[in-house]
């Protein structure tokens, strides 16, 4: 018998700086059996950043047409499409060619750079198109946060994030791989 989902909610509030953008997200995960809390809080990363009234999570790990999130706009065309990990890239063209920008945030120390350089060749020609890496120490303190309900802070400034759970703080500093045309990055 096939495994379901296991659901975590998060609390989340976020004070975003850089955009002024400052809410509160009561969020319900649904992670994966073989998805990792590495991973589940690696997207949970991902929406502070990105943190929209629109923004939703994808169906799930193994949804070949769906992200891992987005943002819809009140036709259905998607304006961001959001990737975990070290995604095909295929599919990571395939989504530029369907979203108004795309972003990946790629995790697991040593193996992202030799994704990147297997991948960045094939998709230097793509405009709308943001790689961030994340640091490894970053992205395992912020799985040791997870629990099933989570009272979760974000700070963003500056390009740079913390994490606030209770009296542990994570704080994470993004390496911008790949920027959009036009960003110098």
């Amino acid at each position: 018998m096939a495994q379901s989902a296991t659901i975590f909610k998060a609390d989340l509030q976020i004070a975003d700086v850089d955009r002024d953008y400052y809410r509160d997200h009561a969020l319900t995960i649904a992670r994966h059996p073989s998805e990792t809390d590495e991973r589940m809080m690696v997207r949970l990363l991902a929406f502070a950043r990105h943190a929209h009234d629109a923004l939703a999570f994808g169906r799930g790990l193994h949804v070949d047409d769906e992200p891992d999130l987005w943002r819809k706009d009140l036709t259905g065309a998607i304006e961001v499409w959001i990737e975990v990990g070290q995604p095909d890239e295929r599919r990571v063209r395939r989504a530029c060619g369907r979203a108004a920008s795309v972003f990946v945030y790629a995790y697991g120390g040593r193996a992202v750079e030799r994704w990147w350089d297997q991948s960045s060749g094939s998709l230097e020609g793509a405009t709308n198109l943001t790689v961030i890496s994340l640091p490894p120490d970053a992205t395992r303190s912020l799985a040791a946060l997870s629990r099933r309900t989570m009272q979760l802070q974000c700070t963003l400034q500056g390009g740079q994030m913390w994490i606030t759970e209770s009296e542990r703080t994570v704080a994470i500093e993004p390496a911008v791989l790949k920027g959009p045309a036009g960003s110098g990055g």
